[in-house]
Order: C-alpha cells, then sequence, then structure tokens
C-alpha cells in the first residue's frame, strides 16, 4: 500500500518531464502506474476479503496494515489498512483510473499547453483518493481528504481563462471545504472520547461509543456532515451540476468513480459502529432520498447532455447515500453492488459524451441527431452504460438495484411503519425518475430527430473508445454473473449483525415483490419519457421556491458585504489605529481572565536589588518620556535607543550577558536601520496637532507597561510546580554539551522554536527587500570598479569651472589620496564632503577584528557568552561600520556573497542538521557530541549543534545585509539619481568624483594634463 502510494505520488510530481518529451502520448505513461496498482490489488485481493473485518489493526488475521509513528504526542500515525471495503473503492479508484487517463491521449489536442500539469493532478487525485481509503487513522484520512479538496479545485479550474470554470472550481472548493471543517471536529470529539484515532480500533468499540452519551452523536452527526458535502447531498448538490465546467475526463473519474465516493466511502465505514446513533437515519435517510428525487427530477429539464448525467449523478449519490447508510446486513451487500455498478456506468456515458463534445462539438440535445448512424459502436456503449444506469437487465445496474428493492421491502416488513413504507416508495419514485433521464440521454444523444440536420460525426478510432468500451463489458460481464463481486461485498457485510436469510448479488431472485417493482419502475419510466413535452411544460411552469444554489450565492454576497464593511472599519490604513487595537486587546484579554480567576499576587516585591538598577532605571524612563514628547524623528529614534540600551544594561546587572550582549548588538543595528530609513521621511514628527491625542498615546503605553507587570507578578505567584528552568542546567551540559545555557536552550532544547524563529527572520528580510527593490532584491549591485570613468570627468569639469576655494581643493586633495590597492574605496566613491577620516581610520582598525570577534561569538557561545545571534548581529555591526564610512560601493566590496544566498543557506544548512539525525536513528535536531584528539589543538569536544548554530550566524548576517541594501545602498542610489537629475540648477557640484581616485590632484604623482585640469 505505502509502495503503491509513494510511487504514485512521485511520478505525479515528475509527469510534466514525460509530457515534453512524449506529448500527449505520455498519458499512457501515467496510465500503467495505476494500471500496475489495479493489477497488484486484483492479485491481493484474497488477503483482504480473507481476513477478519472486525480485528483492529495488528491482530492475528486481521487486514494487512502499515503503521509508521508520525506525531506520538498527539497520537497521529502514519497508519495504513487495506479491509475489503478499502478494496473496494480501490477497484474504482485504481481501475477507472487507469482506463481515464489512457483516454486523455486522445481527448486532449497534441498543442495542449496544460496537458502536463492536468496529467500530474489527475494522477495526484488518484493517489490521495487511494491514500484516503486506506488511511486507518482520522487525521490522515481528514489530509488525505483535503488534498482531494484542493486537486479536485485545480482540476476544475483546467480552463482558467472561462469565468464559469474558475467560478464553480471555487465553489467546489468552498462547499467541500466547509463540510471536511465540520467533519475533522467531528473527528477530533470522537477521537478523544476513543482515546485513540486509529480507525480499526474505534469500529471496534464502537458498541460502547454509542452508548456513551451525546458527544459520539454530535461527532458522527459532524463527520457526516463531512460525507455529505463531499458527495454533493442536499442542501449542497449545486456544486457538483457547477463543476461540469470541468473537461469531461475529471467528470468521468471526480464526479462518477472517485472523488464523490469519498463521502459514500465515510458513511459506508462508519455504518457498521455508528448506525444506531441518534442523528445517522434522519441525516442518512432524510437527504439521501430527498437528493435523489430531485436529482432525478432537475435531470429531466436538461438539454445538455454532460447536465443530464451531473444531475443523475446527484441523483444516483442520493440513492446510495441511502443504501450504504441503512446499517443492516443486506443493504451493505446491495450497496456495495451499486456502489461498483454506478462506478461502472457513470464513468462510461461521461466518457461518450466526451467523445460526442469532442466529435460534434455540441453537447446540446436540440442539435445532437443521428449519432447512432455515424458512429453505432459508440452508441452501443452507451446505450448499455445508460440501460444499467436505468436499472434494466440483465446489466449489472439491474442486479444491484434489485438488491435494494429486495432489501427495503424486508426493512418495510420487519418496522412496519409508514415511515418505512414512505422510503420504498420514494426510492421507486426516484428509479422511475432514473429510467426517464436515461432514456433522455441515449434519445438525446444518438436519436435521429425530426426537423433537425444529421450531425456531422467523424469516426471514433478504438484507441479513444477503447476506455468506456472497456467498463460497458464490464457492466455486462458482471451482470450476467455477478457472483465474483457478491463473494468480495459479502466480505464487508460481516461486519453487520445477521438480520435474516442472506442475501445475494443475484440475476434471478424469483417472483417477488422486487421484481414487481423492478417492472413498475421500467413501465412508468417508459411512460414518463414519452410524455417529455409535457413534462418539460410542467417544469417550466412550476417553478422551484427554493434554489440552493441561489442561497449560496446570496450568503457569499452578504459575506462579502460583511467583510467590507469589517475591513472598512478596521484596516484603516492608520499605524496608530492598529497598535491602539492591538495594545488595548492585549491589556483586556489577560487582564479580564485575571480579574474572573481572581488570580493571585505576590505578597511582597522589591523596586530594585542595588542602586545602580534605581538609576538605569530612571534613565530607561527619561529616554521613553523624551521619546514620546519628541518633535523630530531622528530625537526619538535616539531616545528609544536610550531605553533599549539602559534594559541591556540592566540584564547585564542581573548576570545575563548573552542577553545583554543580544540586546545591545540589536538596538546598534535597529538603530541604524531607523537612521537610514528616516532619511526618506519628513524631519518633523508631528505635521499638525501635535498635543492632541500624545497624551492618550502616552497613557496607553503606560498602561501596558504596567498590565505585562501585573501579568508576569501574577504568574510568578501563581506557580504550584517546580520550574523546569532547574533542569536546565543539567539538561544544557549533559544533553546538549555545553555551559552557556542560554545558547545550549536556543540551539537544542528549543531549538524547534529557535528554527522557527530564523525563519521568521528571513521571511521579513524578504519582505523588506520586496518593499525597496521593484526587481530582485539587490544583491547585484555595482562594485568599485565598475562605476563608469566618464563620470569623473564630468566632476572634475564642474570642479574646474566653478573656481571653488583653495581650502575645498587642499580638502580634497587630501581625500582623493587613495592607493591603488586599498581595501577600503571611499576615496574612489564619495564626494569630499561626504567622508569622515576619523570613521575611515577607526574602520580600517575595527572591521577586520570584529569579524574576527564574531567568529569567536560563534564557536565559544556553546560554553561562553555568544552564540550565533551575539556573532551574526557583531558581524552586521562589522558591515554597518564599513558602509558608514565608504558608502554603497564599500558595502559592495564588503559582501560579495549576496543577502539571498546567505539567508537560504543559514535556513538551509540549519535544516540539514535538524534532519541529519534521522539518517542515523536519531530525532529530528537531536545532538551528538563528539571527542576527539588533534595534534595541535589536543583534546577537542565538538557538539554538533554548532552546526545548527553556524546557520542562525549566517541567516543573521543575511538579513542585517538585506536592511543595509534595502534602506542603506538603494536609497543612496536614488538619491544620486534625484541629484543628477538637478544637476543643471545646482550653483556648486556637490560630488568632486563619483567613480575614480583624482589622479590628477597635484601632489599624487599624477600625469601633467590631469593636474592641470583638476586646477
Amino acid at each position: 500500500m505505502l509502495f503503491v502510494l509513494t510511487v504514485m505520488f512521485t511520478v505525479a510530481l515528475v509527469a510534466p518531464i514525460f509530457f515534453r518529451k512524449a506529448g500527449r502520448s505520455a498519458f499512457y505513461v501515467l496510465a500503467a502506474f495505476p494500471a500496475a496498482a489495479f493489477a497488484w490489488l486484483m492479485a491481493t485481493f484474497p488477503q483482504y476479503t480473507g481476513a477478519n473485518q472486525t480485528l483492529a489493526s495488528g491482530a492475528p488475521n486481521a487486514p494487512p496494515s502499515v503503521t509508521i509513528p508520525w506525531i506520538p504526542d498527539l497520537q497521529v500515525e502514519l497508519a495504513f489498512r487495506m479491509d475489503t471495503l478499502s478494496a473496494v473503492l480501490s477497484i474504482l479508484i485504481l481501475g477507472v483510473g487507469a482506463l481515464v487517463l489512457f483516454y486523455c491521449a486522445r481527448y486532449f489536442r497534441p498543442s495542449d499547453p496544460k496537458m502536463g500539469s492536468f496529467g500530474a493532478q489527475l494522477l495526484a487525485f488518484a493517489a490521495a483518493m487511494f491514500g484516503l481509503v486506506t488511511a486507518d487513522d482520522l487525521i490522515l484520512l481528514f489530509i488525505f481528504w483535503e488534498l482531494t479538496t484542493i486537486l479536485s479545485y485545480l482540476l476544475i479550474g483546467y480552463a482558467a481563462q472561462r469565468l464559469s470554470a474558475r467560478r464553480a472550481a471555487l465553489q467546489a472548493l468552498i462547499v467541500t471545504t466547509f463540510g471536511g471543517l465540520a467533519m475533522l471536529v467531528g473527528m477530533i470529539m470522537l477521537g478523544s472520547a476513543a482515546h485513540t484515532y486509529r480507525i480499526s480500533e474505534i469500529m471496534a468499540q464502537a458498541p460502547e461509543l454509542v452508548g456513551s452519551g451525546m458527544l459520539v452523536n454530535v461527532a458522527v452527526a459532524l463527520m457526516l456532515v463531512g460525507a455529505v458535502s463531499k458527495s454533493a447531498l442536499l442542501p449542497f448538490h449545486f456544486w457538483l451540476p457547477a463543476a461540469m465546467a470541468a473537461p469531461t475526463p475529471v467528470s468521468a473519474y471526480l464526479h462518477a468513480a472517485a472523488m464523490v465516493k469519498a463521502g459514500i466511502y465515510l458513511t459506508a465505514r462508519l455504518a457498521p459502529g455508528f448506525s444506531e446513533t441518534a442523528f445517522w437515519h434522519p441525516i442518512v435517510l432524510v437527504l439521501g432520498l430527498a437528493t435523489m428525487l430531485l436529482g432525478g427530477w432537475r435531470a429531466l429539464r436538461q438539454y445538455d447532455i454532460k447536465l443530464i448525467l451531473a444531475y443523475g449523478t446527484v441523483s444516483q449519490l442520493g440513492f446510495l447515500t441511502l443504501v450504504v447508510g441503512l446499517g443492516s446486513r443486506e443493504a451493505a451487500v446491495a450497496g456495495m453492488g451499486m456502489l461498483l455498478a454506478h462506478g461502472f456506468f457513470k464513468a462510461t456515458l461521461f466518457l461518450v459524451v466526451g467523445i460526442i463534445d469532442h466529435k460534434a462539438g455540441t453537447r446540446d440535445i436540440r442539435k445532437l441527431s443521428g449519432i447512432f448512424r455515424a458512429a453505432p459502436k459508440l452508441g452501443v456503449v452507451a446505450v448499455i452504460g445508460a440501460a444499467s444506469m436505468a436499472g434494466v437487465p440483465p446489466l449489472l445496474g439491474y442486479v444491484a438495484k434489485e438488491s435494494i428493492y429486495e432489501t427495503f421491502v424486508h426493512y418495510g416488513e420487519q418496522q412496519g411503519s409508514f415511515a418505512a413504507w414512505l422510503l420504498l416508495a420514494g426510492i421507486v419514485a426516484g428509479s422511475i425518475l432514473t429510467f426517464a433521464y436515461s432514456a433522455r440521454f441515449v434519445w438525446g444523444a444518438f436519436a435521429v430527430k425530426n426537423g433537425c440536420a444529421a450531425t456531422p460525426f467523424k469516426a471514433v478510432p478504438w484507441s479513444f473508445l477503447g476506455a468506456p468500451a472497456v467498463l460497458a463489458a464490464a457492466t455486462v460481464v458482471f451482470g450476467l454473473w455477478p457472483a465474483p463481486l457478491d463473494s468480495v461485498v459479502s466480505s464487508y457485510a460481516g461486519l453487520f449483525p445477521a438480520d435474516g436469510k442472506p442475501t445475494h448479488l443475484a440475476l434471478w431472485h424469483g417472483l417477488t415483490p422486487a421484481l414487481g417493482l423492478t417492472v413498475l419502475t421500467l413501465a412508468t419510466g417508459t411512460a414518463l419519457f414519452l410524455l417529455r413535452r409535457q413534462m418539460e411544460s410542467f417544469q417550466r411552469d412550476v417553478a422551484s421556491p427554493i434554489d440552493a444554489e441561489r442561497s449560496y450565492r446570496g450568503a457569499i454576497g452578504v459575506l462579502d458585504d460583511v467583510a467590507v464593511w469589517v475591513t472598512g472599519r478596521t484596516q484603516r490604513g492608520s499605524l496608530t489605529f492598529y497598535l491602539f487595537v492591538i495594545l488595548i486587546m492585549a491589556i483586556l484579554t489577560p487582564l479580564s481572565a485575571l480579574i474572573l480567576r481572581s488570580a493571585p499576587m505576590p505578597e511582597s516585591f522589591r523596586w530594585f536589588d542595588n542602586p545602580l538598577q534605581a538609576v538605569i532605571g530612571a534613565a530607561v524612563i527619561i529616554g521613553a518620556v523624551a521619546a514620546a514628547r519628541a518633535s523630530k524623528r531622528f530625537l526619538a529614534v535616539l531616545m528609544v535607543s536610550v531605553s533599549g540600551y539602559g534594559i541591556a544594561l540592566i540584564f547585564a546587572l542581573q548576570g545575563a550577558p548573552d542577553l545583554a550582549l543580544t540586546q545591545m548588538l540589536v538596538e546598534t543595528i535597529v538603530l541604524v536601520a531607523f537612521v537610514l530609513a528616516l532619511r526618506s521621511l519628513p524631519a518633523r514628527l508631528w505635521k499638525r496637532e501635535p498635543k492632541r491625542h500624545r497624551f492618550l498615546r502616552a497613557l496607553l503605553g503606560i498602561a501596558f507597561g504596567a498590565s505585562m507587570i501585573v501579568f508576569a507578578m501574577s504568574a510568578m505567584a501563581s506557580r504550584v510546580a517546580t520550574p523546569i528552568s532547574l533542569d536546565f542546567p543539567q539538561l544544557a551540559y549533559e544533553g546538549g554539551g555545553g555551559s552557556n545555557i542560554v545558547n545550549v536552550t536556543l540551539v537544542d532544547i528549543r531549538a524547534w522554536d529557535t528554527f522557527g524563529e530564523i525563519s521568521v527572520l528571513a521571511i521579513a528580510a524578504t519582505g523588506l527587500a520586496s518593499l525597496i527593490f521593484v526587481r530582485g532584491r539587490g544583491d547585484k549591485r555595482r562594485r568599485a570598479e565598475g562605476v563608469a570613468s566618464g563620470s569623473v570627468d564630468r566632476g572634475r569639469e564642474q570642479f574646474a569651472s566653478t573656481g571653488r576655494r583653495q581650502a575645498t581643493l587642499a580638502l580634497a586633495r587630501k581625500f582623493s589620496s587613495v592607493g591603488r590597492d586599498a581595501w577600503l574605496v571611499a576615496g574612489r566613491t564619495l564626494a569630499p564632503e561626504r567622508r569622515s577620516i576619523i570613521f575611515e581610520v577607526i574602520t580600517r582598525l575595527l572591521f577586520h577584528s570584529v569579524i574576527l570577534f564574531s567568529v569567536y561569538l560563534l564557536i565559544a557561545g556553546h560554553n561562553a557568552p555568544g552564540g550565533g545571534f551575539a556573532g551574526g548581529l557583531m558581524a552586521g555591526l562589522a558591515l554597518t561600520i564599513r558602509y558608514l564610512a565608504g558608502g554603497r560601493f564599500e558595502l559592495a566590496e564588503a559582501s560579495p556573497v549576496s543577502a539571498g544566498a546567505l539567508l537560504g543557506g543559514g535556513l538551509g544548512l540549519a535544516a540539514l542538521s535538524a534532519a541529519t539525525p534521522l539518517f542515523f536513528g536519531g530525532q529530528v535536531l537531536q545532538s551528538a557530541i563528539l571527542k576527539f584528539s588533534w595534534p595541535v589543538f589536543g583534546e577537542v569536544k565538538f557538539v554538533t549543534s554548532t552546526i545548527f548554530d553556524i546557520g542562525v550566524y549566517l541567516v543573521v548576517v543575511g538579513l542585517v545585509l538585506d536592511v543595509l541594501r534595502s534602506l542603506g545602498s538603494e536609497i543612496d542610489e536614488r538619491s544620486e539619481g534625484d541629484d543628477d537629475e538637478d544637476e543643471d540648477i545646482v550653483e556648486e557640484p556637490q560630488i568632486i568624483d563619483l567613480g575614480q581616485r583624482l589622479d590628477g590632484v597635484p601632489g599624487t604623482g599624477s600625469r601633467p594634463e590631469e593636474e592641470e585640469v583638476a586646477r
């Protein structure tokens, strides 16, 4: 099972490659995989029918199963089990799936550009359906359930250029997702009640669970909501006819043999154990019968042969749900027989519709005429499929329907109630409608119509007709010889208690009331078809007062209006308003919980441990107040940094050097980022009414800070268990191999949290770059040697023509004297007035030392203050210093590796170090302590979590580099572009040298002619 599932998903991933090489013939390659899986299923079928279906997986003589632990703490497993019900559904999933893929090779035009994605999605859907019916875990079943929802959305919306296809795909997605979410709630409730999510174990506990109370009743009802929405029962039936906008192979597979059968499968899976719950029969029987009647009634007024089949499918799905949900052994046999019969005849008819549409160019029965004469083989195949759907002997549809009649006759006799006989009467009425619309389909598609010209129709090759012909042949063979199917489905029926004489799928049951009902169905259905014109007129005159699709669109419209109203009042584009809402909720929600629960508070507390803390705290408060009162942005940023540095000092005084170091570096980087960003903002913070809301904002800030203090104090006072942090020293040293508890916690004990944090950092950096850069992320910035040489000539001419003072020339001589091989290129790239000799000297002295110190922090962080975060911030600080000293070209020189490469490489390295232990039998993010001896270094202890820390280091460096390139280099380049545009109105040039050294300045060994130009 697991091998089949893995192979099919893998082939689906690479399927587009096949289509690029082989064109539409690649569908034959894809069809080979479900065909091979079908052959494996047939070869191993006795294993599934011969096992004891009532036993949980793992028990002797239980059906074959595979279990792989996945999330043990949540009791979620990759558990698969192939019993009789799964095997019966797999016949349709794999067998019909292979035929549909084979059919696609002639359905699509050779030039269709989307064949590759379509083939991949269709094969992936087959794999997802196979996983759904073999899953033995509720959560795993839900995952496959939603996979089919997503893939059906893509397949229905294949013709994305058409509004009808997009709307139908979205409608199917919304409806089935709604049902799926309701089903998930029910699954969680049922799994919690059973203390397991293993389906086989839940079914074994079903007798005890049914009598345990209302919780299980509600859980089962919610799961049935998922089944009802997936199988298009009332009131969710409208999505299936709309989904006929999909290509015909999708309709033949998803809406006849696979996707819509998922709800039937879930009903059949739960029926042996939960059919006696409180809400089961009202949902299954009432909705099933109503859907059967409504679908058949709607099918009689359709003119599109595909829509006739679509509404017929809705009717048949209600019929199937009604039968398999009855909850008896007879109903189980009859329901499984009809399940297979429906898959065979409905897939046949949809494929026939595809051929007609392909060859005739229309599906309108008012335009189709004489198709049977032009394509008699196609007509025979269609007649067989339609006759089986109508229940005409001796076909498989008749065999299954006869068993259903027998079942409900016995059910009426046993119950003896008016409701039971009314149910039988409804089934007969629905079957009459089925015969009528089946005849309407055959007549509309193939008959010669008076007053209608013969439809031009080309011959159908066997490569196109083969798939529906095989299904039609199966319908005939198993109708004449139903014994093999009967032996298959009897194993599933054994899950239900015996309730009288055993029933079988058979062509002849004798002269029984069921046979009389069949004759009545055929006769009345024929009459209804002959009176089709009167029926059409009657249906036009009698409009339905309730239209589910119209109600759905109205509900979606109301939802859109509410969303617009809410968005207009909450998403105002005002950062102040957003912060106000966030902070208010962050205060009121926990505070209300504290008040309602009367949370304890400490009996006493200290304001500070030593006077220095009080001084620093006062400085933090002064910085915050000054920031709130500042009228200019730059001053506000500086005051915020004062508060941040004060917090770092408090961390240091509390004996937390790692936190203090990280806080200090973060404050420095953030300060630089703020200052760089401020260049694009107005200098003043308040343009109007500066004092109107300051008091309220300050009060809100104080309230938030005070609330956080109260919450922290209450949390400390509420502790009743021993703090887990007391075990951290031992865990860090013995388990993590390090004595720096903070760093070991980050890279080992809580490494999952850290991986999430660095992922957020990478996302934030990418988001920042996307806001600043129009194309790309600024990784390919010009280096210093790439500056245009013409710019220096232009600077020289401007400088010579303006007659600047001698002092400026002397300054230019000094600042322009840069050696050809100097690594700090500010002399070639910055104007003299923008350079700082002090900053350049400091950069030359400190840059390499800071880089080395960052590497030291990275390596030593496992046992001393430091680590990947601190080291990365220190390296980022070195890049910041170099950028401030030399500008954007200097930053390009200092960082030959792109920010994107650093971010991706860091995340990749962290992920690789997390996954590597799995290959050695360990767990994700498990660390190993390696001890070895080197000739020079002596005894060395290396902890593999250091590799994860290196990934953190690279991500942080990439983040800082992205900030510098976005808020620094890009804004520099734009401002220089603005300067160039305004160059003709500037009295004096602002840039002496934009591109290279002013070799012509006297005293630098320059050539005489260049010296003259400089003068």
